[in-house]
């Protein structure tokens, strides 16, 4: 991996962005190898939850501006295979089995920003600079505001993109978007501690309610009791087996 850290620390998998020069900044090598490392964690046994950071300053200051520059509509092919990296991205980790937690620190922007809450819990810098400064530069928060939306509300959400003003982490947290606020100094040990917790839990059990849960998220009230039904027959099941 070029743009990427990989480090163990018993079950849980550390994956760090490495390019602090440049703040992290999302350019397609980095993004393919960070796809390709989250789902390798997802399939590695003794794994059972990944720790998603970043390397210096920042967590992640969003999109390489400067190779998006290059991405014109003359190369059709280019923007579309660019723009299908970045929703795959954004999606695994919905789709993964294990929990991911980010340790955000410094800049999250933009695609940083969404990288943040795209992860099942996060911990955040008190001094954190969290926002969408997209329209700044007379571009659009367009992928990353699916996840926003979501977790956020219309309200917020569209505040946070319109004005692109950014958050602090107290802030952060005051709006629902991490889950825990700490000093600079604190933030991957303390990432660290959230994902040894929940990497003590039964494999199968934390995957089955990591799938409902984000099944459930999106459906209507019906729905997602059936999913929590069928969650609820599969955990008679493996708790058998276990016992």
């Amino acid at each position: 991996m070029e743009h990427l850290l990989i480090e163990d620390r018993g079950a849980v998998r550390v994956i760090t962005l490495n390019r602090p020069e440049k703040h992290n900044a999302l350019n397609t090598r980095l993004t393919q190898e960070l796809l390709d490392g989250l789902r390798d964690a997802d399939r590695a046994d003794g794994v059972n939850a990944v720790v998603l950071t970043g390397a210096g300053k920042s967590f992640c200051a969003g999109a390489d501006i400067t190779e998006f520059s290059a991405l014109t509509p003359q190369d059709p092919q280019a923007v579309s295979a660019r723009a299908d990296l970045t929703t795959r991205l954004h999606l695994v980790f919905s789709q993964m089995n294990k929990p991911v937690i980010s340790a955000v620190r410094g800049n999250a922007l933009g695609g940083g920003a969404g990288l943040a809450i795209a992860c099942d819990m996060c911990v955040m810098s008190e001094t954190v600079r969290y926002g969408y400064p997209e329209l700044r530069h007379g571009i659009v928060a367009a992928v990353v505001m699916a996840n926003l939306v979501r977790q956020l509300g219309r309200k917020q959400a569209f505040e946070l993109v319109a004005l692109a003003e950014p958050l602090d982490g107290h802030a952060a947290k005051a709006w629902g978007l991490c889950n825990r606020v700490v000093p600079d100094e604190q933030v991957l040990e303390t990432a660290l501690e959230l994902a040894r917790k929940v990497a003590g839990w039964s494999p199968i059990a934390m995957a089955t309610t990591k799938r409902a849960f984000h099944r459930a998220a999106d459906l209507g009230l019906a729905q997602a009791l059936e999913v929590g039904r069928d969650a609820n027959v599969m955990m008679r099941g493996f708790r058998k087996e276990r016992a």
